[in-house]
């Protein structure tokens, strides 16, 4: 889905986040996606890990 956007693209997205969310608020805007993110992996891995409670 995202293999098609270029730098062009990349720099006009981070231009309009940091219109509307301004120079202050764009690191923790990062910081709380990265995490986010770091946090959806780390579900999704533990989820393939654990053993089914009732095999049939």
């Amino acid at each position: 889905m995202f293999k098609q956007i270029g730098a062009g693209e990349i720099i006009l997205i981070l231009a309009v986040l940091l219109l509307l969310f301004g120079a202050k608020k764009l690191p923790e805007l990062a910081r709380s996606l990265g995490k986010s993110a770091r946090e959806l992996r780390k579900g999704m891995h533990d989820d393939d890990d654990t053993p089914d409670p009732d095999p049939k």
